[in-house]
């Protein structure tokens, strides 16, 4: 059974940083690309990132240069640094095996001062 668990949301100032994490089961990890993606409150919930299996790494334009999407595959693991963060970076954020509909139950980000 695949299985994704996010996780290092939290409450930060504008400027600050997090580190958030992804940790995948129940599937050959190394094998996909993975996505991080993110809804704002009474919004669509939108692509933010992607790295592929072999470690390609894409981004959306409205993040580029603040947010850095890498996996460490002996983890089954898959994380987004993020940077300079701003109130708009706010909502739930999401992973997910870009060739599957599996979505882990996201992780919520909150900048506010």
């Amino acid at each position: 059974q695949v299985q994704l668990v996010e996780s290092g949301g939290g409450l930060v100032q504008p400027g600050g940083s997090l580190r958030l994490s992804c940790a995948a089961s129940g599937m050959i990890f190394s094998a996909y690309d993975m996505g991080w993606y993110r809804q704002a409150p009474g919004k669509q919930r939108e692509w933010v990132a992607t790295i592929s299996n072999s470690g390609t790494t894409y981004y959306a334009d409205s993040v580029k240069g603040r947010f850095t999407i890498s996996r460490d595959n002996a983890k089954n693991t898959v994380y987004l640094q993020i940077d300079s963060l701003k109130p708009e970076d706010t909502g739930v954020y999401y992973c997910k095996i870009q060739s599957m509909n599996y979505w882990g139950q996201g992780t919520q980000v909150t900048v506010s001062s």
